[in-house]
């Protein structure tokens, strides 16, 4: 994943909310599911997001 990820953009929350977004669409959201993705299920969601 290292190499496809072109720009990456941190941006703040509070509350602590976590998203994960690619352009407009939310991937994931921690609000909605209550728990804190494994950095495994980013990887899948941002590379199923791509195809």
């Amino acid at each position: 994943m290292r190499n496809d990820v072109k720009a990456l953009t941190l941006v703040p929350g509070s509350g602590g909310e976590f998203e994960v977004k690619s352009g407009d669409t939310l991937l994931y959201s921690k609000k909605e599911t209550g728990e804190f993705p494994a950095h495994e299920e980013i990887v899948r969601l941002l590379r199923n997001e791509k195809k």
